[in-house]
């Protein structure tokens, strides 16, 4: 499971440092690709297995399948760690997702996002002041209360 906040540099390669926690679930590679929100998404190989399935299994006679299966694998690398614990993430999705010197990586349970410090700044302060709202609009209600 990913999880925290970790601010870290990405160097004149496009190389940034993975936290050793998230290293010490997969050892072999990561699977990078554009995430929502502009941010860029990172999964363990089991999940991006998952992930490829659940896409697979779209209906690609609608146009909305159809481009979203584009996006999502057009854009997506594999990303190997280094000696150093660093992923090496293609031109493609800097530009993408707008990083810059610094970026954050954040754990989200079965992946981890890598975010421009400046579009996580500013998407943690809205959704933040709407916590509870999100919390109650997504929770269902247990049979029979009202």
């Amino acid at each position: 499971m990913f999880l925290g906040e970790y601010k870290h540099t990405l160097d004149d390669k496009g190389r940034i440092f993975i936290p050793a926690r998230f290293r010490a679930r997969e050892k072999e590679c990561f699977y990078v690709t554009r995430g929502l929100d502009t941010c860029l998404f990172v999964f363990p190989l089991d999940v991006w297995a998952a992930q490829q399935e659940r896409i697979n299994n779209m209906d690609m006679m609608k146009k909305d399948a159809r481009a979203f299966n584009r996006l999502f694998f057009s854009g997506a690398a594999e990303a190997a760690c280094d000696k150093q614990g660093r992923i090496n993430l293609p031109a493609n999705l800097i530009e993408y997702a707008h990083l810059t010197k610094e970026a954050m990586i954040i754990g989200v349970s079965d992946r981890f996002e890598i975010w421009s410090v400046d579009i996580w700044k500013e998407y943690e302060e809205e959704v933040a002041g709407r916590f509870e709202e999100i919390a109650e609009s997504l929770v269902e209600k247990k049979s029979g209360e009202v």
